[in-house]
């Protein structure tokens, strides 16, 4: 599938980037190839085949509150998805993406303000539910499949102890507009370079619960991942902007002590299907987030639930 989708992706990004014909001098460039998207660039335009089975309708309606917000999200250049091979692809700006290598510069304040912005916004009728639970749910699958592990029954336990909505096996008690896999690789300047930050990826996007926006921040300062100062920058900012996900003082973790167990979970069930598949052992960080897993599953079940 991939062999037949990423040269019409590569073609429909040179017609998108250059609508009246011609061509530059700009080359094609694969930004990711993952079973979940491919991303292809041609110089300042961007387009990204959505992974098999994703449901038009669904993709259609992210794409227009996208297009509604963008003072929060990146823009689309159509409003429309294209079909190749099956694969439905979306096509937008380039925007300057966070620099892994200067994490002193980490957006941190920006990405809480967009999000507070984003859970305050209004959301369209027949939005489906947002994906975060579905995809920690999914996570836990491939650990599942991946065949035994030292490290799968800590995670497996920790698992177990989350409440239903967090597993995805029950409705979400909140209805707030989220967009269910924020990371700092979901931020973007635009116009690159200079323009303000903006949230990318609208495949996760829906209604659901808002403290889920802001759980793998949360998660990794409680693994030791994430400095407390840029955490505390984080949620500061996120309460400054009025985020309902949490109160506006006190304790922020009656709030965010559940979802951050499960983006603990999902992390850490990646980590280890994907060191079964290569046949490693579990770097520092992976057994870091393991390492919290079996704390987490130390838990009382019913303080979970």
């Amino acid at each position: 599938m991939t062999a037949d989708v990423l040269p019409a992706l590569t073609a429909e990004v040179r017609c998108a980037a250059h609508p009246r014909g011609g061509g530059c001098g700009h080359p094609d460039a694969v930004l990711a190839e993952r079973e979940d998207g491919t991303v292809v660039r041609h110089g300042g335009t961007v387009a990204k085949a959505h992974p098999p089975g994703t449901d038009l309708g669904e993709l259609s309606l992210r794409l227009g509150i996208a297009a509604d917000l963008p003072e929060i999200f990146l823009p689309p250049l159509r409003s429309v998805p294209a079909d190749l091979h099956g694969r439905l692809a979306t096509f937008w700006p380039y925007g300057t993406p966070v620099d892994p290598d200067t994490p002193d510069a980490a957006p941190w304040e920006a990405a809480a303000t967009l999000l507070a912005r984003l859970h305050q916004a209004p959301a369209p009728t027949g939005l489906p539910a947002m994906r975060g639970p579905a995809k920690a749910a999914r996570a836990v699958q491939r650990l599942r499949a991946a065949g035994p592990h030292p490290a799968a029954a800590s995670v497996l336990r920790a698992w177990a102890g989350l409440p239903s909505w967090a597993r995805a096996e029950a409705p979400m008690r909140s209805r707030s507009l989220c967009h269910g896999d924020l990371h700092l690789g979901q931020l973007v300047r635009h116009p690159a370079e200079t323009g303000p930050w903006l949230l990318i990826d609208v495949d996760d996007l829906g209604l659901g619960e808002p403290s889920w926006d802001l759980a793998r921040p949360a998660a990794w300062y409680a693994c030791g991942l994430l400095p407390p100062d840029e955490w505390a920058r984080f949620l500061d900012a996120y309460r400054r902007a009025g985020g309902p996900a949490v109160p506006s003082s006190g304790d922020p973790w009656p709030a965010l002590e559940v979802p951050a167990r499960a983006l603990t979970v999902q992390t850490a069930a990646r980590a280890v299907a994907k060191s079964a598949a290569a046949g490693r052992a579990l770097d520092e960080v992976e057994q870091a987030v393991v390492d919290t897993c079996a704390r987490i599953a130390a838990i009382p079940q019913q303080l979970g639930q």
